[in-house]
């Protein structure tokens, strides 16, 4: 017998506005909450926006999120039985649900000017 997680996760945009949005997801010892999140999305929601670009745990640095208020990689962060509740990196801006502009100002403005030139 599967047993099942509920992952709470804060989905929206800046025009909707955030909304915490309930999932009951398989559970598996040992899962991460990137795994839960895929699951959501190949399942259940597929339009649900997560950052990641993984080779191999915490090498990229691209799935940031709050876990139950905490700021963790969703690729190593490991799901229990209690679930959890995740949510977009707080102090950025959020592009959509989980999907953060996490490109420091600087950039972006290096960016900007050498697209001028």
């Amino acid at each position: 017998m599967t047993s099942s997680v509920t992952l709470s996760v804060m989905r929206g945009t800046p025009q909707t506005g955030p909304a915490l949005t309930h999932y009951d997801v398989p559970y598996t010892q040992g899962m991460s909450v990137l795994d839960a999140l895929l699951w959501i999305r190949a399942n259940v929601e597929p339009s649900l926006a997560v950052r990641y670009s993984c080779i191999n745990a915490n090498a990229c640095k691209e799935c940031s999120v709050m876990v139950d208020g905490a700021v963790v990689y969703a690729c190593a962060a490991r799901l229990t039985p209690a679930g959890a509740t995740v949510e977009p990196l707080a102090g950025k801006t959020v592009v959509r649900d989980l999907v953060t502009d996490i490109v420091p100002s600087k950039e972006q403005l290096g960016a900007a000017l050498g697209a001028r030139r």
